[in-house]
Parts: structure tokens; sequence; C-alpha cells
């Protein structure tokens, strides 16, 4: 049942789970130091004091941490779901109930009702945009021209984002500047690699109970994501296949260890398939065609799209739930196909996403990004900005001080030497 108030300041799934949530939130923040330190600081500066602010993310116990920081800043903060079965139903009525701040997010939600709050999203005319995906952003540019002079920039922190923002730019209608939190090396080498790879697992070990040791598992893509899945379903035991489409990743991939095919080979052999490549139709009709009996497929990409459901639903003869999360279509040449988690992101769908620790990073970026387009308000370029490797840097220090980890730091003899081109062998 959805809890609405008069004015419609929430939409979440039922406030009597905040207590819940609250518990959650808390034990996450315990391996999340580095973003407590940002919120201290936020707390006492006030670098948001009259910013409106909208973050379209997965409304996870992180992100809860991310939202009470921001808004420790003083911004005027309002969250939605970044997608419709990733949210955290116990963290969204938390969030509304003991911080006050306004969410718009059920689990589960339609399609309908996902658009319908990224347009609530938009009429809290957002000074910036924390986008996962770039569905605010793209809906602002496309239907809200006349909110274009309110924004002072976006943060994103996707491939699949990151990919569309580009192609905004090309066609000349990325109007602000973009932070690109995604290739930050605290995030992509860390939340990307290690996070999904084990989210993804756990996920899928959430929906299906499977043995993994001993299974022929296929993933799709070799950016960071899927070496971050193909490196953990090898250390439980999985013989690994990599489909690709760039020649560099797939050499890798090769050198990495791995069984390289292209798609139509592996698809008869996988009993396993984890799409990660943030494009559509990477898995299509003809692959279900002659897949084994009973083959899963799942994603852990952004969109929902990677896998052609809409061909496989037309091969179907019958579509049964079998288990939470986990579907069946039953083929008209007499074999199944199980689907997990309705072809969108598996770790979220079927299992809590991240761990804290790596999210601890990828937020701090989201945080400080935010701040580096205020501090900068007037004077970026239209475009994808970097996070400044200081801020990169920074991140992974007080990330390695929070581990009670130290390194090495540079004499001045070695500094003089790297700066210098006078000096040889």
């Amino acid at each position: 049942m959805t809890a609405t108030s008069p004015r419609l300041k929430h939409e979440v799934k039922d406030l009597a789970l905040a207590p819940l949530g609250r518990q959650r939130i808390e034990w996450a923040g315990r391996e999340m130091p580095v973003l407590r330190q940002i919120r201290d600081r936020f707390a006492q500066e006030k670098p948001f004091a009259g910013i409106r602010l909208v973050a379209c993310c997965h409304v996870t116990t992180e992100t809860a941490h991310l939202a009470i920081a921001l808004k420790a800043g003083g911004a005027d903060a309002l969250l939605i779901a970044s997608n419709p079965l990733s949210t955290q139903d116990d963290v969204a009525a938390s969030l509304v109930a003991d911080h006050d701040i306004p969410v718009f997010a059920i689990k589960g939600e339609d399609n309908e009702t996902y658009s319908r709050h990224v347009q609530i999203a938009l009429d809290h005319r957002p000074n910036i945009i924390i986008d996962d995906g770039c569905d605010v952003v793209a809906t602002l540019v496309q239907q809200r021209q006349h909110q274009l002079a309110d924004i002072i920039g976006t943060t994103e922190e996707t491939t699949t984002g990151i990919v569309r923002l580009r192609a905004m730019f090309r066609d000349g209608v990325l109007t602000f500047p973009a932070v690109n939190v995604n290739d930050a090396d605290t995030k992509h080498f860390f939340d990307n690699r290690y996070g999904t790879g084990q989210s993804t697992l756990d996920g899928i070990i959430r929906a299906t109970n499977i043995l993994l040791a001993g299974k022929t598992i296929v993933v799709v893509g070799y950016g960071w994501c899927g070496k971050g899945t193909a490196m953990r379903a090898r250390g439980l035991g999985a013989n690994v296949i990599v489909t690709e489409i760039d020649p560099i990743k797939a050499i890798e991939a090769v050198m990495d260890g791995f069984r390289v095919l292209p798609m139509a080979e592996a698809a008869p052999l996988g009993d396993l398939f984890v799409t990660v490549t943030g494009n559509k139709h990477v898995i299509r009709g003809e692959h279900f065609d002659v897949m084994k009996d009973g083959a899963i497929v799942c994603n852990s990409g952004h969109f929902d799209i990677e896998i052609d459901l809409k061909a496989l639903g037309a091969k179907a003869t019958e579509v049964k739930t079998v288990r939470p999360f986990t579907q069946e279509y039953r083929l008209q040449n007499g074999k199944s196909v199980v689907v997990l988690g309705e072809g969108r992101l598996i770790n979220l769908a079927a299992a809590e996403g991240h761990p804290s620790a790596v999210m601890d990073m990828s937020f701090a970026n989201q945080a400080l990004g935010c701040e580096y387009l205020v501090k900068n308000k007037g004077q970026l370029e239209p475009g994808i900005h970097s996070i400044p490797t200081e801020v990169d840097q920074e991140i992974a220090r007080l990330k390695l001080q929070a581990m009670g980890i130290q390194i090495d730091t540079l004499t001045s003899d070695q500094i003089e030497y790297t700066n210098s081109w006078t000096s040889g062998t």
C-alpha cells in the first residue's frame, strides 16, 4: 500500500517500515567512514545552502548516507529511484520518517509510476541533479527546456549514463556541466569491479540457490563490471566464458585466463549468462533458440534492455514464477530459459546491491562532485568533466586511513628525480 501525504511530500510503500530501515542504515554506516567525514564537514560548512538537489539513485542503505550528507550540507534534497526493482522500502521509509527527506520510490513500481516520479523530481526545480542512468537529465532536456537556466550541473556514476551524456553533448543539447563520477579511479576500479562482482553473484545465489562451482558462466562484456563478475565467478569454481566486441578487452580477457567466444558460440555452452555491457539486446532471439534446457540469464547492467525479453516472450508458450525474482519461460521447442529479476539489475533486485565499504568511495565522489559544481558555478564549460585528481587521491587517502593502512611517501631526492629530465641511468 502506498503512503502518500496530501501534498505529495513522499511516496513510499509503508512508513511503518522506518524502524527496520533505520537499523539497516546505521549498520551500513559502520563501513562508510569516508562519507561520514565528508558529512561532518558539510554540516559545518553548509556548501549546499540554498541549493535544490534531486538524486535519482538506487534507494539503498548506502544511498541513504549520501542523502543524509547532502542534507547536512544544506541541500534541499529530494530522492527518487533510478530502477523499479532497486528500492529498499524500509530505507525509503526511514529517510522520510527519520530525516525528513522527500522520497518517491517503491520496490516493484511500474514504468508509469517511475516516469511520474521523474516528473516529480523535475517539479522540484533542481539546481543539481545526481543521476544514475541519465533519465532525469534526458527528460529535462527533452521536456523541460524552460528549467535549463536553473541547472548548475549534474553528476553521473553509471557507464550507461555517461554514454548517454556523451551522445547528448555530441548532439549539442547538453548545455551545462556534467561531472563524470563513473570514471573516477576510486569509483570504477572498486565499485564496478569489486562491488559488481560480489553483489551480482550474491543476487544470483539468493534468487536461485544454485551451486556455481562446475557451472559454465558466460559473462557478456569485459569492462570493469565484467572483469569483477568473471573474477568472482572463477573464484567460486565456475568455468567462465567471456564475450566481447572490443578486441583490446577481448585480449585482456584471454590473458586473464578466460575463454573468449562470440555469443553465437557461447550460447549453447552456458549454464548461466550475465550481461554487463550497458548496451541493448546483447542476448537475442537466436541465442535463446540454442541455449541448454534450463539455462539461466540475468543482467547486471543498468537497464533491462540488455536481454531481449520481448523476443523471449514471443517464443514462450508459458511463463511462470518458480521462485522470487525467478521466471521460467517454456519455449515452443520444448526447452526452458530462466530469467532472473525481470532482466533488471540482479544485484539489487534479488540482493542488496554493492557492499557499503565500496559504496563509501563511490558516494564520496558523488558528494564531492556536487560540491565541485557549486564551487565552480558559472566557470565550468558545458560538457563532461572528470573528478579532479586531487579529489580522487584524497578519497583514497581517507579510505586507507580508515582501514589503518599506511603507505610510503617520496623522498626529496626522489621528487627531484621524477621532476628532472637530465638524470638518466
